[in-house]
């Protein structure tokens, strides 16, 4: 077993909650008026010259505005870096055809504000773990005199010492709907499993499969998108049928949604990361999605057709990845991001590059050395030699009949599992 620090957020309950939730709802109050601002700002400034300022422009403008001060300086920076974020990926939908994108929304009920998530970072907490107590910094607007602040007491999990971890990075005042709870993000040392290997897997994530393996031994695997394409449809079809996008229960139709997403993505992670383990892989090569969304020649959005480019929007890569990275690491499985560029169009067996050797989505042929593969395995083999090469490009030989032969896993919503699909024979 080794050691190795580790991102980890913790929660806990606030045994004095009834002493500082004034102070809570005052700086969540403002958290949203915050929002409020600077959403009107970008707006502003996006009607007038088409154009969405980056969280550092945002702050730098608002400084000076009486909202500012309602918060610690680094808690209001927080607020609009998740304001230009929210921003910047509702324009990223919308140059990709996702027609049903909104704007991130003003954060209001009616007349009143919502109590917003507040962020201290580290010049904005002091954390006491003898007595496990935490003081949140107010902003000047909402002190009674200079040196105010709020004394929260916590409580967290019995197996979670908070004085035990490397440090505390961040505190979060979060509103549950019914009372606050605080969520400390820590650094902490764990022990992680030696590798399991030396091989290296390649993993291809696309809008049809949303992972294809190709281990380096000469097997692959598929993991079908259907599952997520079926709730996709379900939940937009009762949502559809809600009296408003913003109703109570098209909020709970989309909280739904959300979840059964968020399962998906966590159960994958974790079966790709244990067959890694029972195949003795060291390595897990991912290519780099970063630049999916636009075309290699001209920088312009790529056209994926009306149903693709909603598929690719609802892809969640970034999220997927970091799953698969945490779960990786602690099986001493290292996550290693390449380009993408040409693995779709070049043979895995002797590197042609010719667009139309792809005959459909699911089909590659070469037109030189005759190989025949599923396109998405080829693509996931190609990412794989970017880190080690096969025998085969390397001047040796092998079979490359299992590049058009991968097992197939289907997601079960009965038992929360991938399991092989069964095979059918005649």
């Amino acid at each position: 077993m080794a050691k190795q620090v580790v991102t980890r957020t913790y929660t806990a309950s606030i045994r004095n909650q009834q002493q500082v939730s004034d102070d809570l709802d005052s700086l969540g109050f403002s958290a949203s008026k915050l929002w409020n601002v600077g959403r009107w700002t970008i707006s502003r400034i996006w009607d007038e010259i088409g154009y969405i300022p980056e969280h550092d422009e945002l702050t730098a403008y608002l400084k000076s505005h009486e909202r500012y001060d309602d918060l610690h300086s680094q808690s209001s920076q927080r607020v609009l870096q998740e304001l230009a974020e929210a921003f910047n990926g509702w324009y990223g939908k919308r140059r990709n055809g996702d027609v049903s994108a909104n704007p991130p929304g003003y954060r209001k009920h009616g007349d009143d504000h919502p109590r917003s998530t507040v962020t201290f970072k580290a010049a904005g907490f002091k954390l006491d773990t003898q007595y496990e107590r935490v003081r949140l910094s107010k902003g000047s607007n909402l002190k009674e005199y200079w040196s105010d602040f709020t004394l929260c007491e916590y409580q967290t999990c019995p197996d979670v010492d908070l004085s035990s971890v490397e440090s505390v990075q961040q505190v979060r005042a979060v509103w549950t709907g019914d009372e606050w709870e605080l969520h400390f993000v820590c650094k902490v040392e764990v022990d992680v499993a030696d590798t399991p290997g030396e091989k290296t897997v390649g993993v291809d994530l696309g809008i049809n499969n949303f992972a294809a393996l190709a281990y380096e031994d000469g097997h692959s695997e598929l993991y079908p998108l259907n599952c997520l394409k079926q709730d996709d449809y379900y939940f937009s079809k009762r949502i559809a049928r809600c009296d408003d996008s913003d109703s109570e229960q098209a909020t709970r139709l989309n909280q739904k949604k959300s979840r059964r997403r968020t399962h998906y993505f966590h159960t994958l992670s974790k079966h790709i990361v244990r067959r890694c383990v029972a195949e003795g892989v060291g390595t897990i090569v991912v290519g780099d999605l970063s630049g999916i969304r636009e075309d290699e020649e001209n920088g312009e959005a790529k056209n994926w057709g009306t149903h693709g480019n909603l598929d690719l929007h609802s892809w969640a890569f970034d999220r997927f990845t970091d799953l698969l990275e945490y779960k990786a690491e602690m099986e001493g499985i290292s996550i290693e991001e390449v380009s993408e560029q040409d693995t779709s169009k070049s043979c895995s067996c002797c590197g042609r590059k010719r667009d139309a050797n792809r005959v459909e989505r699911g089909l590659y042929v070469c037109d030189q050395c005759g190989m025949t593969a599923n396109a998405d395995v080829n693509g996931a083999e190609n990412i794989r030699q970017k880190v080690s090469p096969s025998p085969a490009t390397d001047g040796g030989d092998r079979s490359n009949g299992w590049l058009a032969q991968p097992s197939t896993f289907l997601f079960d919503k009965e038992t929360g599992v991938f399991a092989p699909q069964e095979q059918v024979t005649s």
